[in-house]
């Protein structure tokens, strides 16, 4: 493995650093341009996953010498790469576009990791490609950093995610609103294949692409559903049960994404995309924050029938390798998404269940976490703090509860009754459960004004915010002293104002 040095002022090129096996580029030509990112004038290396790089086999050291940072930044392209810019369509907000791709972004190729796992490497932010659609294919400090930090938080609440390897500034500017520092993210994702790639692919003119497309997402994804009657509804039943389990955990933590068009709906189930993203203090439903969402369609409460939708955008494309007769086709994939519903719910209550300190199974989980949600939504509650307080009840102490729910103290002396006898009537050593719940019920979340002010101080060349944050969220479920400001929610007026942006 080289480690890349520096010889006589001039940067050694990186010739063997990651092992590709680049299957996509392989399998599945139509679906890509092949493309190079735009040259980085001064790449400097702002943040490196060190443990991340173990997993994928690297060397960190090699990844942080100068010759690491040019193929990081797509400077250099290092033996066994293949760079294309990905081809999908979308529906973004409802109204379908036939051609988006990777506009500023590149597949580098992909790494069987030291688990045996397939994981692309991907560049955001590398430059201009065919898929441009106008766009200068850039991307800024901030935003690149923003990604970092929620895909890494995800992960760390154990939310199926994107990974985050690396942000490296270009030394060159991007004009925004104003003049700003660009970068370039590093991203690492089971694939990234999405209900958008199914759709372009229908799209052509060769069917050929969309069976090779359906054949190697089953084997890439979901290798069981090769042997179903029809694999095609096998592979949607796989990528239902992974959406419905990903957005059970968002909403079971008060994540909004934001933008959950088809383009970036994954067929892994993982979260991708995390430009206007964020948590929710204050409970609503109908909690907002991304600046182009006008008409709230990706409200946080809107997102399990959003899912469902993108789910039937993927089974369109799929009706004709579904069954030759295409109302035969059209009964069939409808049949299966009718099931989503309960599906979902089934992992949205499981989980619940967890946070009450209960079995998932048991009878009055999703009651008593419905009622919970009422209580929050009238006492305009904190989300998290609230959940997380609940262990302190089985403790014997109720004070932040009510604290949190400070409207109607009648029904809350309700329901804390009726949880305290659910408890009771379980049995089981108290403080094992009161502990099990803090693991799951975080304390601390990415609250949307310190996220803030991380990104504002890394742009202005100050990284040590964004680090202490990074390192706070990297433990989530472990309250330490000396952090409570990171476990309160944001300063009054924050939220009246606040609003997310995707980057571009």
């Amino acid at each position: 493995m080289a480690t890349g040095v520096l010889v006589a002022d001039t940067v050694e090129v990186v010739t063997t650093l990651f092992g590709f096996d680049n299957s996509f580029v392989r399998d599945l030509p139509g679906l890509y341009e092949r493309w190079h990112a735009t040259t980085a004038s001064e790449p400097e290396l702002l943040v490196l996953n060190e443990p991340l790089a173990l997993g994928l086999g690297v060397d960190p050291a090699a990844l942080r010498s100068a010759a690491g940072v040019e193929v990081l930044v797509g400077n250099v392209v290092p033996d066994g790469a293949e760079p294309v810019a990905q081809a999908y369509a979308g529906h973004q907000f409802g109204g379908f576009s036939p051609r988006l791709g990777d506009g500023r972004a590149l597949l580098l190729g992909e790494v069987v990791d030291t688990a045996g796992r397939r994981r692309d490497l991907h560049l955001k932010g590398s430059g201009r490609t065919p898929f441009a659609r106008g766009g200068d294919g850039l991307a800024a400090i901030g935003p690149m950093l923003r990604e970092y930090l929620m895909c890494e938080a995800m992960a760390a609440l154990r939310v199926p995610t994107t990974r985050a390897l690396a942000v490296v500034a270009t030394g060159d500017t991007v004009r925004r609103e104003s003049m700003l520092p660009g970068a370039v993210f590093v991203r690492v994702a089971s694939s990234h294949l999405r209900v958008g790639t199914f759709q372009y692919a229908a799209s052509l003119e060769d069917p050929g692409v969309l069976s090779a497309l359906l054949e190697h997402a089953i084997q890439r994804h979901y290798p069981d559903a090769a042997d179903a009657n029809v694999p095609a509804l096998a592979l949607i039943e796989a990528v239902m049960d992974a959406q419905a389990d990903l957005i059970a955990h968002w909403m079971n933590l008060g994540f909004i994404h934001g933008v959950m068009n088809t383009d970036n709906v994954t067929i892994s189930g993982e979260t991708i995309d995390f430009g206007p993203c964020a948590f929710m203090d204050r409970y609503d439903p109908a909690t907002v924050f991304s600046s182009i969402d006008h008409g709230g369609r990706y409200a946080y409460g809107n997102q399990p029938s959003i899912g469902q939708w993108n789910l039937a955008r993927l089974a369109e494309p799929l009706l004709p390798v579904i069954n030759a007769d295409l109302d035969t086709a059209v009964e069939d994939a409808t049949e299966l998404l009718r099931t989503f519903p309960e599906r979902y719910e089934r992992r949205l209550v499981a989980g619940q269940a967890a946070k009450l300190g209960l079995d998932a199974e048991h009878p009055e989980a999703g009651a008593l976490a419905s009622d919970l949600l009422d209580l929050m939504h009238a006492s305009q509650a904190d989300f998290t703090t609230t959940w997380r307080r609940l262990s302190d009840v089985l403790r014997g102490d109720d004070a932040g509860v009510r604290a949190e729910l400070s409207t109607a103290s009648a029904a809350v002396d309700a329901w804390l009754d009726r949880f305290r006898s659910v408890h009771a009537a379980v049995g089981g050593p108290v403080d094992e459960i009161a502990t099990g719940m803090d693991l799951v019920n975080p304390i601390y979340i990415p609250r949307n004004h310190l996220v803030e002010a991380a990104l504002a101080a890394g742009s202005a060349g100050d990284l040590a915010p964004f680090e202490e944050l990074s390192n706070v969220l990297a433990d989530p479920f472990v309250e330490r002293d000396g952090f409570e400001r990171f476990a309160q929610p944001a300063p009054e007026g924050f939220l009246e104002s606040y609003q997310t942006f995707c980057g571009t």
